[in-house]
């Protein structure tokens, strides 16, 4: 069984900086891709950026790409989400997931198997 704990959320003011982590228990990841996905108050968990194991092949939502940096560290078995220049609009809960494919898209919440407890991020002045 696979464990997943995010850090690292926060109110932080618009412009700021976070970064988030997802550490990992349970079973090596290193060959999984892995993924941050956002769900705000009344909306769906909607995806933000995934990395595969190798660390070779990233993607972002279009609203996240160059403000956002996924990456991981395989020997401490943790996914990281960078996360610059932070709007109001991306206030939600982040989740971190493992993929193991049932034929969705990487962008498909539907594809990933286990998930975090999420770490809250409020951006506000």
């Amino acid at each position: 069984q696979v464990q997943l704990v995010e850090s690292g959320g926060g109110l932080v003011q618009p412009g700021g900086s976070l970064r988030l982590s997802c550490a990992a228990s349970g079973r090596t990841l290193s060959t999984y891709t892995m993924g941050w996905f956002r769900q705000a108050p009344g909306n769906e968990r909607l995806f933000v950026a995934s990395m595969s194991g190798s660390g070779i092949s990233t993607y972002y939502t279009d609203s996240v790409k160059g403000r956002f940096t996924i990456s991981r560290d395989n020997a401490k078995n943790t996914l990281y989400l960078q996360m610059n220049s932070l709007k109001p609009e991306d206030t939600a809960i982040y989740y971190c997931a493992v993929r193991q494919s049932r034929g969705y898209s990487v962008y498909d919440a539907r594809d990933y198997t286990y998930w975090g407890q999420g770490t809250q991020v409020t951006v506000s002045s």
